[in-house]
């Protein structure tokens, strides 16, 4: 296994949240050049990461960048909450990375794509590695908890709840729910997932039951990343019910119709910042286990 050098790499930062500053002081623990644009900057600095106002700048000259893993925006724009304008990685920016350099991320939409391969820059998308996905599902959970007591009047226990999808992050929300005493419900395409639901104190159902199933529902939480719960399920939900949409972009929901209809609807994206040490370290693990397997393919 070759050694790798860390000090001779650049490793530019854009957007994110505070698990970025913890991903950022690791990095920067390895002796490479870090920058960072577009989080949010503590008062003291993070050690060894240099804060810079340009984002073209930060990429020019990197082997590697690092974009937050919430989705892009349909503008293109990365999730950068702190930032002062939209992060909008484009060609131009993207052409002042080091040749053969490299984009770890969530998830790449399809103009990031494009200019990628025009310019020969290698991606790696990790919104769906099941591994790390488990290992953040813990501070999303309870970030979601979170939003539910601050937007509800009644108690999760003994509340009828349906959890749409069952991924990762649908199929252990459908647990803890069961095991804080919600009357629980799941819909899901996949029988297996539904029989799974089933095993563990859920009702399944399959996603043409839920409009049916929404009348009687306090809390309903999207979980599917494509338009599911639209105005034939929004619209037979009664007043009082919260819906939280914890899908990447496009997401599930459709906010328009629920502002239009009166029903209290939040997107629930970068729940993982709820423990931005814990899941930011547990995303560096990740990250750089990629880019020593990149390095090491390399040679």
């Amino acid at each position: 296994m070759a050694i790798i050098d860390w000090s001779k790499l650049v490793i530019g930062m854009l957007g994110g949240d505070r698990r970025e500053q913890e991903i950022a002081r690791l990095a920067a623990l390895t002796g490479a050049e870090v920058r960072a644009h577009g989080l949010p900057w503590p008062e003291g600095g993070i050690p060894g990461v240099k804060h810079l106002d340009d984002p073209a700048a930060v990429l020019r000259g990197a082997k590697f960048a690092l974009f937050p893993i919430p989705g892009i925006a349909p503008s293109g724009a990365l999730f950068a909450p702190a930032a002062a304008s939209a992060i909008i990685p484009d060609r131009a920016m993207l052409a002042g990375m080091a040749p053969r350099a490299h984009i770890v991320l969530g998830w790449a939409d399809a103009n990031l794509k494009a200019h990628a391969d025009a310019l020969g820059i290698g991606l790696h998308e990790y919104e769906w590695d099941r591994a790390l996905m488990l290992e953040r599902t813990p501070a999303i959970l309870e970030g979601l908890l979170k939003i539910v007591i601050e937007n509800t009047d009644t108690t999760i226990h003994n509340s009828e709840a349906c959890v749409v999808g069952q991924g990762t992050i649908g199929t252990v929300l459908a647990r803890y729910l069961v095991a804080l005493g919600a009357r629980t419900h799941v819909v899901a395409r996949n029988p297996e997932q539904r029989a799974a639901a089933f095993v563990a104190g859920a009702t399944a159902h399959g996603l043409e039951a839920l409009p049916e199933l929404a009348p009687r529902l306090d809390l309903l939480f999207s979980t599917v990343p494509s338009r599911v719960v639209g105005a034939n399920v929004i619209g037979m939900l009664p007043d009082h019910a919260l819906i939280v949409d914890l899908a990447a972009p496009p997401g599930g929901v459709d906010f328009e119709t629920a502002k239009r209809l009166g029903r209290k609807a939040i997107w629930g994206r970068g729940l993982g910042s709820r423990a931005p040490v814990t899941v930011g370290a547990s995303q560096w693990r990740g990250i750089r286990a990629r880019i020593e397997k990149i390095l090491q393919d390399e040679h």
